[in-house]
C-alpha cells in the first residue's frame, strides 16, 4: 500500500515522503473523472467514435445549457479567463466562482458561480457566451464528457469519453456525424488539455491516495488551493523571503515565473507534487531549514526582550510624582 510520512513541517510547506509506492489498481467510475459530465450514458467510447451533434445560434435550445449551469473550472480555464477580463486570479475567484470540496475535508475544486439568485452563466447574453474564445474546458468538450482514469501503478491518466444527452438539448437531433477526435480540434480543446492534464492527475493522485495520505491540514489545503487557482497569489508566494530563502531558482527561472502565468501554472503543478508528494523537482537550498530555525530562533528572542522590557505608564516614575 501506499504509505505518506510528514517531516519538517514548516509553516509555509508540508511536504510528504512515500515510503512503500506498492498499490494495488484502483477502478474509476465516471463519477471519478475531476471534469462531472452528468447525465452520461453509460458506454466510454475512444476518440473515433462518431457523434451526431451540431450548435448553432437559432437552434431551438440556444443557450439553455448555459441557463442552468454546474461548471467545474480547471486552472487552466481560469488563467485564460481572469487574462480576457483584465483581472487578477484573486478578483476573478471572488466574483466569478466558489469553491466546493472533492470529498470531506478534502482538496477544493472551483466552479462557476451564477448570476445573482439565478442558475444562469455570467457570461451569457442574447448573442450567445460573451468569452467564447476563452470559454473553459467543460464548455468546449460539451456534449462529450472527458473522463481521465488513471492506474494506481502509473503515472499517466488514460483518457475516454462518454456522451452527455439532456432532455433540454437538440442538437443531439441534428444530422452532421463527426468524431469525437474532429470535435475536439473543431472546439480548440488540444491546448486545454494540454495544459489541464496535470491538474487532472494531481486530482486523480489525490483520490487514489485516499485515506493513505491522511488528514491535510488547513494549511495544506490553503496551499493547495492557491497554488492551483489563485495563480497571481501564488506568484506573490513565490516572490516572498521565505520561499527564496528554501528554494534555489536561478535569475532566468525567476524573472519567468514573475512574468509568464503559463510558465507559473506549470511550475504550481511541479511545486504541489513536490510538497505534498515528494516528487522532488525544484532544487532546494541546503541550509533552507537550519536558515529557517535560525530566524525563528531571532524572532523569539526578540519577542521575549520585548516582552520583559518595563512597560512604563505615566505618573509611574518618581519624575511624575
Amino acid at each position: 500500500m501506499l504509505v505518506f510520512r510528514a517531516f519538517r513541517v514548516y509553516p509555509w510547506l508540508m511536504q510528504f515522503i512515500i515510503e512503500d509506492a506498492a498499490m494495488a489498481d484502483i477502478d474509476l467510475s465516471v463519477e471519478d473523472s475531476p471534469i462531472p459530465a452528468s447525465p452520461v450514458t453509460p458506454q466510454t467510447f475512444d476518440e473515433n467514435h462518431v457523434i451526431k451533434f451540431r450548435c448553432y445560434k437559432g437552434i431551438e435550445c440556444f443557450n439553455a445549457c448555459c441557463s442552468n449551469i454546474d461548471i467545474m473550472l480547471t486552472p487552466y480555464d481560469i488563467l485564460r479567463l481572469k487574462q480576457r477580463l483584465g483581472i487578477t486570479s484573486t478578483e476573478f475567484l471572488a466574483k466569478y466562482t466558489y469553491p466546493f470540496e472533492f470529498n470531506k475535508n478534502s482538496i477544493a475544486g472551483v466552479k462557476y458561480k451564477p448570476v445573482e439568485g439565478g442558475t444562469a452563466c455570467q457570461f451569457m447574453v442574447e448573442e450567445g457566451c460573451s468569452v467564447y474564445e476563452d470559454r473553459p474546458t467543460a464548455c468546449r468538450y460539451y456534449p462529450v464528457g472527458l473522463l481521465s482514469m488513471r492506474r494506481a501503478d502509473e503515472n499517466f491518466d488514460t483518457a475516454s469519453y462518454a456522451l452527455v444527452e439532456e432532455d433540454h438539448c437538440k442538437g443531439h437531433l441534428e444530422e452532421r456525424e463527426i468524431t469525437i477526435k474532429d470535435y475536439r480540434k473543431e472546439q480548440e480543446i488540444e491546448d486545454y488539455d494540454e495544459h489541464g492534464r496535470g491538474w487532472r492527475q494531481l486530482i486523480l493522485k489525490m483520490k487514489s491516495a485516499g485515506p493513505s495520505i491522511g488528514s491535510l491540514s488547513k494549511k495544506s489545503l490553503q496551499l493547495f488551493f492557491m497554488a492551483c487557482y489563485d495563480l497571481d497569489r501564488f506568484r506573490e508566494f513565490v516572490k516572498s523571503e521565505g520561499f527564496s530563502a528554501s528554494f534555489d531558482l536561478d535569475e532566468v527561472t525567476r524573472k519567468t515565473l514573475y512574468e509568464d502565468d503559463l510558465a507559473l501554472l506549470k511550475f504550481s503543478d511541479r511545486f504541489i507534487r513536490q510538497v505534498m508528494f515528494g516528487e522532488e523537482s525544484i532544487p532546494r537550498k541546503a541550509d533552507a531549514y537550519d536558515q529557517l530555525v535560525k530566524r525563528r530562533e531571532e524572532q523569539a528572542k526578540i519577542r521575549q526582550e520585548l516582552e520583559a522590557e518595563p512597560n512604563d505608564q505615566p505618573g509611574d516614575s518618581a519624575a511624575d510624582s
